[in-house]
């Protein structure tokens, strides 16, 4: 099942037939060769929303001038925009001269709603935001992974409904429902490949959604789906207001080590949708033992449950409430906690010089649980990956925490939605398989 199949109808105003395909261009003033206008018509007004996230307050002209359209066309395709709920229009700017003021444009950020889920190892976090990235609602609810997809997924559809009542008295419409999930993903078909800390292989997660949707006023939304970090890292690009930095990698560090990469305004995916798969790059030949069968890894080295696992135990982990509770200021009567935290930080800072030397990224985010704990993790990261750059004479790159914090995974999801519906030139396909 391609739940992207329903994507046409969101870049095309209502009126407009259904088409496949993303062929790029303008709007043809001639007749319509094989019934391609609505088609370059949806990517021209996706080209209008697009322009207004990256530069809210143009004008009708300004926006004609940006994108290279006609005056006449961009003021149909505003109205349409105005009408639906994408744009919207506010008071004239004095300008000083004379005739008619601009009226600047922006995109409305009141009635239309992107719906984002990350689903964990024992919870799933659901929020509800505007289109500029603004949380209007939040629902966070417990599930077991282990009674299987299934449950989860008719759980996760009860608590989407619930969420959804939240916001349903304020007239906002639902543009679609983007999952983080915490494993390889193939966006196209919806298959979750691999999430080892759920437990789940090969699992049609969209179907069963979409399936637990039906009959619920979500039913037919457009669901999207992609790994966590990759979502956080879409986060972090969709809903920047000063214009994100690229390239851009989004570390995010929980029981398992993950990026989510954009390079050139896209999301990188790799052949096979694995893209950003750090934990699992060597930092210690011969090192500990990780869950994937090798040892030395970065999972092993720098993931919570390795960091919480008493000494000399690495297989017994902590309770999961450890984070939390030990978090931002650990005991400083735990001794081996806090060189286990320490050292974690030096290897994540290692792992950090590895990434900038492979990417030379304009930014580095860091997020996820074990951002939590505090200075004691990142400053140590944050040293070593100095000492690294200072020995061969390179600029430290710029590190920063998620500005998204502990919803970083589930506003990513409402980002990941936003980012395919205003991007149809950008193509969504299942990654090669191995032969």
């Amino acid at each position: 099942m391609t739940f992207l199949a329903d994507l046409p109808r969101l870049w095309f105003s209502p009126a407009a037939p259904r088409q496949a395909g993303m062929p790029t261009g303008r709007v043809a003033e001639g007749p319509d060769q094989g019934g391609q206008r609505p088609l370059l018509k949806g990517i021209n007004r996706m080209a209008l929303v697009r322009q207004l996230c990256m530069r809210p307050g143009l004008s009708r002209a300004d926006l004609a001038a940006s994108v290279q359209l006609t005056k006449s066309t961009v003021g149909l395709l505003v109205r349409e925009l105005i009408a639906e709920g994408w744009l919207q229009e506010r008071d004239c700017v004095p300008t000083g001269d004379i005739g008619r003021r601009p009226t600047p444009l922006f995109i409305d950020p009141t009635r239309l709603v992107l719906l984002g889920v990350e689903i964990g190892i024992d919870s799933a976090l659901l929020v509800a935001t505007s289109l500029l990235g603004d949380v209007l609602g939040r629902l966070q609810v417990p599930h077991d992974a282990g009674r299987g997809a299934q449950a989860c997924m008719d759980s996760l559809a009860a608590s989407l409904s619930a969420l959804h009542l939240q916001i349903e008295d304020r007239a906002r419409q639902v543009l679609g429902i983007g999952v983080g999930l915490p494993g390889g993903v193939d966006e196209a078909s919806g298959f979750l490949h691999v999430a080892p800390n759920l437990g789940w292989r090969e699992v049609p997660v969209g179907a069963l959604l979409a399936s637990a949707l039906a009959g619920t006023p979500l039913a037919g939304v457009p669901l999207f789906l992609q790994n966590e970090a990759d979502v956080a890292a879409l986060g972090e690009l969709e809903f920047d207001p000063g214009g994100a930095a690229d390239p851009l990698l989004y570390v995010s560090i929980n029981q398992g080590v993950g990026a989510g990469v954009i390079v050139g305004d896209r999301l990188l995916i790799g052949s096979r949708g694995f893209a950003g798969e750090i934990g699992h790059t060597i930092l210690q030949p011969g090192g500990p033992l990780c869950s994937c069968g090798r040892r030395g890894c970065a999972e092993a080295l720098i993931g919570m449950r390795k960091v919480l696992a008493p000494r000399g135990d690495p297989t017994q982990k902590r309770p999961a409430a450890s984070v939390a509770s030990i978090a931002p200021q650990p005991s400083a009567g735990d001794v081996d906690l806090l060189e286990s935290i320490a050292i974690a930080g030096r290897h994540l800072g290692t792992l950090l010089q590895n990434l900038a030397a492979a990417y030379d990224p304009a930014c580095i985010v860091l997020g996820g649980a074990g951002v939590a704990l505090g200075p004691r993790f990142v400053e140590p990261a944050l040293h070593t990956l100095r000492e690294h750059c200072d020995a061969a004479n390179l600029p430290m790159p710029i590190v920063r925490l998620s500005r998204h914090g502990a919803d970083a995974v589930a506003v990513g999801a409402a980002a990941l939605v936003r980012y395919r519906v205003t991007r149809p030139l950008i193509a969504v396909t299942s990654p090669r398989t191995a032969s």
